[in-house]
């Protein structure tokens, strides 16, 4: 018998959960990667050829970057403060990353750990343009995974 397959999700919107200090709807969510840098071994076979295997190496995880519409909610921007401060042990936080389908029901979800901001872009604004203001958040993390929504 055959499986039966499921349609693929449609990215709709993200719903962010970081640390309880910033919940919120996101319209752009990039970085949801882990990958493994390649460790070379040279060795010898039984009958004395010599031979490369590539064997799993360090595992890297890439940056998040979460975009939404400018409103009047500074918490990004407190979050950035407390790296500012110093307080970075503070600013790691837990967080979540949960996309919806278009009625707002979970269907994928992302757990990340020790997260903090790097990077915080506030909107480019141009008087001929009726585009909504986008602000950026960039958030280096520790650990990456996906689990059931």
């Amino acid at each position: 018998m055959a499986e039966v397959m499921e349609d693929p999700l449609v990215g709709f919107h993200y719903l962010v959960d970081i640390g309880g200090m910033i919940v919120g709807y996101f319209m752009e969510c990039s970085g949801l990667n882990i990958e493994y840098d390649g460790a070379e071994l040279k060795i010898t076979s039984e009958k004395g050829v010599p031979l490369v295997v590539q064997q799993p190496g360090r595992k890297k995880f890439t940056d998040i970057t979460l975009k939404r519409g400018v409103t009047d909610s500074l918490d990004i921007w407190d979050w950035r403060k407390m790296v500012e401060d110093g307080d970075v042990a503070s600013a790691r936080v837990n967080g979540s990353i949960t996309l919806c389908q278009q009625d707002g029901t979970p269907v994928a979800m992302w757990n990340f750990e020790r997260g903090w901001p790097s990077k915080v872009t506030g909107p480019q604004p141009k008087t001929d343009s009726n585009e909504i203001g986008v602000e950026e958040v960039v958030i280096v993390h520790e650990y990456l995974e996906r689990v059931p929504a």
